[in-house]
């Protein structure tokens, strides 16, 4: 299943929205004008190695700028367009780029946590958009995601977004479980902690936080 956009309609731009995909995609320009050494020499300097944590505190936020490549890069900022314009609006433009990153904060700090040995190199919005994902599922749980879905042939349904991101947290408590006992033989590979702690993050910061006043009551349209 792949997401394709969602129902629910916003009254405001998604200015910060908007904000952080083009700082993400300028950052990772950049990067793809490096050669082979300075770009790794760049990630080691501010991607989140937890080994070296909290002596190296900064690249708790600097790792969430910076992408593997380009499938990693579109595929978050594909995630972040689809659910972020809505958790923008609810919160407001300012609050909401404190939210983001505060659950990226978060993101990383979970998948510290859970790999304290590592010396690989953790980079990615994906930790962050998960969050904006976990507060999307609490603001709008009924809204529809219209998706892609491939079985014997290609078609779009409509689902529940408490469905299908239920689903995806799922699906990476499931992978993240996997993982413990393969990162003994294995280094590298997608950050499954970092996934789930940014998630749990969004869901409580979006109540700590709050929505604006004029939101405070307000649910989602689809039913």
């Amino acid at each position: 299943m792949f997401p394709i956009r969602d129902t629910q309609k916003s009254s405001t731009a998604p200015i910060v929205t908007g904000f952080l995909i083009a700082v993400n995609v300028l950052v990772f320009l950049y990067e793809s004008s490096l050669d082979r050494y300075s770009l790794n020499h760049l990630i080691g300097l501010y991607g989140l190695i937890p080994e070296r944590f909290p002596g190296e505190l900064s690249t708790l936020f600097t790792s969430m700028f910076l992408h593997g490549g380009w499938m990693h890069l579109i595929g978050n900022m594909w995630f972040l367009w689809i659910y972020g314009d809505n958790v923008e609006d609810v919160m407001g433009h300012a609050k909401y780029l404190l939210f983001y990153v505060l659950c990226g904060a978060a993101a990383g700090l979970t998948h510290v946590f859970f790999n304290v040995d590592s010396r690989v190199p953790t980079v990615g919005a994906s930790g962050a958009i998960a969050g904006v994902m976990g507060a999307y599922m609490v603001k709008f749980p009924h809204s529809r995601i219209i998706t892609v879905v491939f079985f014997f042939f290609i078609t779009t349904v409509e689902i529940p977004a408490v469905i299908i991101l239920g689903y995806w947290m799922l699906l990476q408590t499931v992978n993240g479980v996997g993982s413990i006992a393969y990162s003994q033989v294995s280094q590298g590979g997608v950050a499954w902690f970092a996934h789930i702690g940014g998630f749990v993050a969004g869901i409580i910061l979006v109540f700590l936080l709050g929505t604006r006043q004029r939101y405070s009551h307000r649910r989602d349209l689809y039913w």
